[in-house]
């Protein structure tokens, strides 16, 4: 798609009018790709991720896609990487053959797997990641460590990290393995969305994380997708998120 000047787009969007959209910008408002705006810089609406006030735009002329991807291990969960990885929008592209634009609700690590939602409405991606929506976000985590009942209820009531004290979370031991390599599965909820958050959670309780797989967004489950696969959303699947 032909690039075109951000304040028109965003006008288009509804956000303001151009003038206006041009103060926010100005204010340092507005980003493209994670990157603070600059005035009279042009964009791919189908490629660029833009946010103003931290909440994503969607242009609500577009038809809405919702994909659901079971994420492997080695992707990163961006629209572009500077690193040229390969990331998660370019991949489902490819496996469902669409040029629509996307981009990925929340993060996974590189080294992380499982449940993974695109979209390209911005509405519907700001409430699900959005802390004060609260949205419970499980994860099976496999560690390696000795496993104390004091060590689970701190994960529980909340771990101080440089970032601040967690919020409380739900924790249980999902399957104790009997093992050099591992010591158990914890099955993590979490309402929070901080960068490689259960995994620093784990290291202040000396727990090492083997592997971590995110199984349900909310209501929205990875059920029996298999690793690598992606598919549309249902209807049912949907209007689950959207209530």
């Amino acid at each position: 798609m032909q690039k075109i000047r951000l304040n028109k787009y965003l006008a288009s969007c509804g956000v303001a009018s151009r003038r206006k959209v041009d103060v926010l910008i100005e204010q340092g408002k507005v980003s493209v790709d994670g990157k603070v705006a600059e005035l009279g810089m042009a964009i791919d609406p189908e490629k660029s991720e833009i946010t103003v006030s931290g909440k994503q735009i969607t242009n609500p002329n577009e038809e809405k896609i919702y994909i659901i991807l079971n994420k492997p291990v080695g992707l990163v969960s961006t629209v572009t990487d500077d690193l040229n990885r390969p990331t998660v929008v370019d991949y489902v592209k490819r496996k469902l053959k669409i040029d629509s634009r996307i981009y990925p609700v929340g993060r996974l690590d590189s080294d992380s797997e499982g449940l993974m939602l695109l979209t390209n409405d911005g509405y519907l991606t700001h409430e699900l990641t959005h802390p004060s929506y609260k949205v419970k976000k499980t994860y099976l985590v496999t560690i390696k460590g000795k496993i104390t009942e004091e060590k689970i209820n701190s994960l529980r009531q909340g771990i101080s990290l440089k970032d601040g004290m967690t919020a409380q979370a739900e924790v249980e031991i999902y399957e104790e393995i009997h093992s050099q390599e591992t010591s158990a599965v914890l099955k993590v909820s979490i309402y929070e969305g901080r960068k490689r958050q259960i995994r620093r959670m784990c290291n202040e309780v000396r727990f090492f994380v083997v592997s971590l797989k995110r199984i349900s967004i909310g209501d929205l489950q990875l059920g029996d997708l298999n690793t690598g696969e992606a598919r549309f959303l249902s209807k049912r699947e949907i209007k689950t998120l959207m209530t």
